[in-house]
């Protein structure tokens, strides 16, 4: 049994299958910094943000402005992949939040480049104000627009210990306006959270199936150097996901997503300076081998189990 026309031989709809379909390429994503902050650590919505959070992926992105940033990550992607289109990621903070003028700014500054094919942005539920949301409306009538929506877990008894900020009610208005606009929407979904069962985990993916999101991220908690979290680490309050419980969960999830959604990652990157925990994590490879593995094992695909 095998996912439907894969490109690559995958049993989910993988993001380079999809890429392969629309664009007849590859696409690769450059990280973007352009400058936000989050309201759920300078006091708008809460202070110090989220638990695991160690200043919102600035590390993956560069400094400068957006077009001087965007022709350094080009230089780099076309050294290894000459011929690939290129997604504008504004991945650092959230990138709904902040002056609206700036912000589109830059988001014009990225339609300007001629290896651009999209444009990506990050971003939170509670940054999607009527203004905002039709400056996204007019993007997307521009260029292929995604809005990443970091989720994280369905449950609000783990949002509170987790310093989320947001409860599920406030993820689904949000994301219900993106889709009144016709908005393309990647929920991040985080599994190895504190105090999260492997069934907990499975039901988010469970709930947001029911959605029907274009695509998801699944992640692993990362323990890293400098957040509250690697302080509950060293308490011994929380213990990291095994190796295999997240291939076996990641796997069980995959199944309970609808097949037309996009399986854009399924592990994350930590900052390989910070981490600390779980170390098994920098090896990707193994980890997405085995949740490939673990699905031939089971004769399952995408969406097998989806509650539609």
């Amino acid at each position: 049994m095998m996912f439907p026309n894969p490109s690559d031989h995958k049993r989910y709809h993988s993001l380079y299958h999809y890429n392969k379909s629309r664009y007849g390429a590859r696409v690769m994503k450059a990280s973007l910094d352009a400058g936000c902050t989050c309201p759920n650590r300078d006091g708008t919505r809460a202070y110090g943000g989220c638990t695991f959070c160690q200043g919102g992926s600035h590390y993956f992105a560069g400094t400068g402005d957006i077009s001087g940033q965007l022709e350094r990550e080009t230089k780099r992607i076309h050294g290894k992949y000459p011929d690939a289109k290129i997604i504008a990621y504004f991945q650092a903070g959230t990138n709904t939040y902040g002056p609206l003028d700036r912000l589109e700014q830059g988001w014009q500054a990225a339609l300007n480049k001629d290896a651009v094919c999209g444009i990506s942005v990050a971003t939170r539920c509670d940054c999607l104000e009527p203004p905002v949301l039709e400056a996204l409306s007019r993007l997307n009538r521009q260029t292929d627009l995604t809005v990443e929506l970091g989720l994280q877990t369905v449950h609000d008894e783990t949002a509170a210990r987790i310093h989320r900020g947001h409860s599920f009610e406030e993820f689904l208005g949000g994301y219900r306006a993106l889709q009144k606009q016709g908005i393309r929407t990647c929920v991040h979904l985080i599994n190895g959270l504190p105090g999260e069962t492997a069934e907990d985990m499975l039901e988010s993916a469970r709930v947001l199936g029911q959605l029907r999101p274009g695509g998801v991220k699944i992640h692993l908690l990362h323990v890293t150097e400098g957040t509250a979290l690697a302080e509950e680490w060293r308490r011994g309050d929380y213990i990291p996901m095994e190796k295999q419980a997240y291939i076996d969960v990641t796997a069980a999830q995959i199944r309970r997503l609808p097949p037309e959604t996009v399986m854009e990652r399924l592990t994350g990157d930590g900052d390989r300076r910070y981490l600390l925990a779980p170390l098994w994590s920098r090896d990707k490879i193994s980890v997405l081998g085995g949740i490939d593995h673990r699905l031939r094992m089971w004769n399952a695909v995408q969406g097998d189990r989806f509650e539609g």
